[in-house]
C-alpha cells in the first residue's frame, strides 16, 4: 500500500550528523572487541555472519561518502517519509555486496577507520540541501542522513542480538530519530485519527481510519518501547509475538497493527 502524502517532521541537521558519527563510533568500538569465534556467529539476517553484518554497517555510512563523490542529481526523487517504503528495491544485490565487502576486508578495524575518516571529512564540507543519488532515489543530504540513523540503530540491535553479552549503546539522538521516522511512516501508511500509537519518550502519532479522538482517553491505544517498535517496523519481531509477550500494549478494536507491519522491506 503506498503511503499517503504527509509532511515529515523536521530534524536538527547538526544533531543528526553528531548522532550518526556517535553511533558509528559505538559500533566501531564494539566490533574491535569481537573475537574470531564471535565474528563467525550467525545473525538473524539470513546467511550473514556477524563479520558480514559488521561490514554492512560500514556500507550504510560509506554510501553517503560515495554518493557525494558523484555528480549532484538534477532534482529530488524521494522524500524522507517515502524512504521506508522504497527500501525493498535495495534488497536485491545487498547480500552479495555485503559478503564481498566482508571477504575483501579481513581487517575490520581498518575498514571502520577509513569509513569514519571519509564520512567525517565529507560531512564537514557539505551543506544539508545538497542532493545525492541513492538506490532508492535522489534525496537531500539532510534527509538521507536521517535514514542513516535507521540503518545504524537497526543493525546495532542486530549485532546485540547476535553476540551474547554484547551491549552496544544507542545514541539517544539516533534512537529518537529512528523511532520518529518509522512512527511517522506508520501514520503515512494508515492515515487517520482513530488510533494513538505511543512510543515513549520519543513519539506519539495518530493513525488508522475511523472516528477521530478529540479529548479524554483515546478508545484505541498502542504503546511500546522504542526498540520493540523498531523491530516491529523492520520485521525483526512479529506483531502477534510482541503482543503475546507483553512487549506491546494494544487496547481497542482498531489497535491491531499487524496488517500494517512491517513498514520496511
Amino acid at each position: 500500500m503506498p503511503p499517503a502524502k504527509k509532511r515529515a517532521r523536521t530534524y536538527d541537521p547538526a544533531r543528526i550528523r553528531t548522532a550518526i558519527l556517535t553511533q558509528f563510533g559505538h559500533v566501531r568500538q564494539a566490533v574491535h572487541t569481537l573475537t574470531p569465534d564471535q565474528l563467525a556467529l550467525p545473525t538473524r539476517l539470513g546467511g550473514w555472519t556477524v563479520r558480514d553484518l559488521a561490514a554492512h554497517v560500514t556500507m550504510a555510512v560509506e554510501t553517503v561518502s560515495l554518493a557525494l563523490e558523484r555528480d549532484e542529481p538534477a532534482k529530488q526523487g524521494l522524500t524522507l517519509l517515502e524512504w521506508p517504503f522504497a527500501t525493498a528495491v535495495r534488497a536485491e544485490g545487498i547480500s552479495d555486496d555485503t559478503q564481498a565487502l566482508a571477504k575483501a576486508n579481513p581487517d575490520l578495524d581498518a575498514l571502520y577507520a577509513r569509513t569514519e575518516e571519509r564520512i567525517t571529512h565529507r560531512l564537514a564540507a557539505t551543506p544539508g540541501d545538497r542532493l545525492l543519488g541513492s538506490r532508492t532515489g535522489a534525496m537531500t543530504l539532510a534527509d538521507f542522513l536521517v535514514t542513516r540513523t535507521v540503518e545504524l540503530v537497526v543493525h546495532t540491535d542486530d549485532l546485540n542480538a547476535a553476540v551474547p553479552g554484547l551491549d552496544i549503546p544507542y545514541d539517544r539522538q539516533a534512537l529518537a530519530a529512528c523511532t520518529r521516522l518509522l512512527a511517522d511512516a506508520l501514520a503515512a501508511r494508515a492515515p487517520g485519527g482513530s488510533t494513538e500509537v505511543r512510543i515513549p519518550p520519543y513519539a506519539v502519532v495518530q493513525c488508522v481510519e475511523g472516528p477521530r479522538h478529540t479529548r479524554g482517553t483515546p478508545p484505541n491505544v498502542v504503546e511500546t518501547d522504542p526498540l520493540t517498535w523498531i523491530r516491529l517496523a523492520t520485521g525483526r519481531v512479529a506483531w502477534k509475538d510482541a503482543v503475546a509477550e507483553a512487549r506491546v500494549s494494544a487496547s481497542g478494536e482498531r489497535a491491531d497493527l499487524g496488517r500494517l507491519l512491517p513498514l520496511m522491506g
